[in-house]
């Protein structure tokens, strides 16, 4: 039961979960733009339920008196619906949620970056710095008679 325990609650699984319920509920929404907008529009130019669309391999097509279906019916609307409503479902999926995520994540690494790179800049300044400190320290050194202002040699140093 532990392990059971441990496998439910591991990060995955509880992803995985609410992937699938904001998925359904997302179904929802993605069927309500295909029945409200995009299947009107394909009934403007013909009919609005793509499933009677087919064609007849075998007649007779149809229903007989006993309410069985005669002949080899080839039901391509259905087929067409179903790739129709899973190209809305990809594009929608796409425009409204991957893309913008996309687009969010690279001005976020952007800025990163960029918030680096003023770091390194600010880092080899600092070292730019300290070098020509150093430099100007050695001249100094150079210019009191070669001793540097080494206070072990019992000469009196530089005055700060």
């Amino acid at each position: 039961m532990a392990g059971f325990k441990a496998f439910l609650m591991r990060g995955n699984v509880v992803d995985l979960a609410v992937a699938v319920v904001i998925g359904a509920a997302f179904t929802n929404i993605v069927n309500s733009v295909v029945k409200g907008i995009i299947s009107p529009l394909i009934g403007a130019i013909g009919t609005k339920n793509l499933d009677v669309y087919s064609s007849c391999l075998k007649d007779p097509c149809g229903i007989d008196a006993k309410g069985v279906p005669t002949g080899v019916n080839i039901l391509w609307g259905s087929v067409l619906n179903a790739t129709l409503t899973f190209l809305i479902t990809a594009a929608v999926v796409y425009f409204l949620m991957v893309l913008p995520m996309a687009k969010y994540l690279a001005k976020v690494e952007q800025r990163r970056k960029a918030k680096e790179g003023v770091k390194e800049t600010m880092e080899i300044t600092e070292l730019v710095v300290l070098k020509e400190i150093r430099d100007e320290l050695v001249a100094q050194r150079g210019a009191n008679g070669g001793n540097g202002g080494n206070l072990q040699s019992g000469a009196p140093g530089p005055r700060l």
